[in-house]
Order: structure tokens, then C-alpha cells, then sequence
């Protein structure tokens, strides 16, 4: 998270998980346009695993909307995204290449974002979710839209996990991640009103000039 300059307004990572392939991409693709566009419109940034499928619909609706998108690749570099991987180029602002292949990505991917939204998705999307509920991190999910995101209610009824008050369903793009981000203004007011006060903890000041 960071400030937005002169506004001080917080700046969230929202992550959008869905399915890189599979019958939710071609249904879904539209919802993840509507998402990453919904994020950008609020001034946050949009998170994905810089792959194909769902994540790249959001990631290409947040630029379209003039916002931020920033990829976690499973690659070590920008050769091996493109040639071992076949991961998409285009709409990242920025690709953290983690070199954690599949799985250490979506942690990584997970743990750096503030809160984690399901699309669709497939065992991945599942991983990224219970990953990012571990974590205490706010969880939307976009019921409806098939996949992973239509079994996380059933999940969420058997299992009661932890913090189960933090996921969020809704069938309305706009509105989840609304209701997203209230809940990470709500989690993070202490923070803001440090912002407001113009108040902080690092050391900007010159060291004492030493004679001699």
C-alpha cells in the first residue's frame, strides 16, 4: 500500500484469482473486465499471477480504466515467462518474476496483496483463496461465475473456518469490490488517519554534522 500524493489516500493491492483455462474463461471473462476496471475506478491496484485466462481479463480491464496492474510470475526472469511459461506481456505496469513456480507463486502473490478476489477458477483459484483466508486476508468471491467461486460457499458452510466474517459474496462486480474495499478502509483507519495528520515513523532528517 501507499499514498496517493497530495489526496493521502491509501492505495490497496487488490489480487483478482480466477481460471487461466477451462469453461469459466469464456463466461467469465467480461465479470474479470468489470472487476479490474472496478478496482482502477477506486484508485487501487490490481494484482494477478500474470497469466492467461480470468487474471488477464482483470488485469487488462484495470489499464483499460487508467489504473495499475502489477503481474507475479512463476518465472525466474522475463525469458522464461515468455518461452517456458507462455505468460502474457502486455497490460502489467510491473512483473515480479518470483522464481517460486506455480504454488510458491500464489503465496507470494497472496501475501503481497491487501485482499484476494475469486472469479470462476479452478484448483489454483482454490489454493489462492485458502491461502489468502489463512492469512486473515478480506476474501470476495463472484458467485455465479462458476468454478471455484460456486463451491466456496459450500466450503465455507462445512468447514467454518476462521475469520469466516471476512469473505465477501456477491453476484455484482462493482459492488464486491465496494464492499472490498470498505472493509479494507475499515481495517486500515488507523493508518489513515496517520496519513491525515501528516504523522510518520521514518527518519527524514539529516545526521548531526561531526567536526573534524
Amino acid at each position: 500500500m501507499k499514498p496517493i500524493s497530495q489526496q493521502q489516500k491509501l492505495q490497496y493491492s487488490i489480487c483478482v484469482s480466477g481460471a487461466a483455462s477451462g469453461d469459466t474463461v469464456e463466461s467469465g471473462k467480461r465479470l474479470a473486465e468489470r472487476v479490474g476496471a472496478a478496482i482502477a475506478k477506486r484508485g487501487h491496484v490490481t494484482t494477478t499471477g500474470a497469466t492467461v485466462g480470468l487474471p488477464f481479463y482483470a488485469a487488462k480491464g484495470a489499464k483499460e480504466a487508467g489504473g495499475m496492474s502489477i503481474g507475479f510470475s512463476p518465472a525466474g526472469g522475463v525469458r522464461e515467462h515468455l518461452r517456458k511459461y507462455r505468460l502474457p506481456y502486455s497490460y502489467f505496469d510491473f512483473i515480479s518474476y518470483t522464481g517460486m513456480d506455480y504454488v510458491g507463486r500464489d503465496s507470494y502473490l497472496t501475501q503481497s496483496s491487501d485482499a484476494v478476489i475469486t472469479i470462476g477458477g479452478r484448483f489454483g483459484s482454490l489454493h489462492e483463496f485458502v491461502t489468502a483466508l489463512e492469512a486473515h486476508k478480506p476474501c470476495g468471491v463472484l458467485i455465479d461465475s462458476g468454478g471455484t467461486a460456486d463451491v466456496i460457499p459450500e466450503l465455507m458452510r462445512v468447514l467454518s473456518p476462521p475469520k469466516g466474517y471476512q469473505v465477501i459474496f456477491d453476484e455484482n462486480p462493482e459492488n464486491l469490490v465496494q464492499r472490498i474495499t470498505d472493509i479494507l478502509d475499515a481495517e486500515f483507519k488507523d493508518v489513515q488517519d496517520q496519513l491525515d495528520k501528516e504523522e510518520h515513523w521514518f527518519i527524514d532528517v539529516k545526521p548531526p554534522h561531526r567536526a573534524g
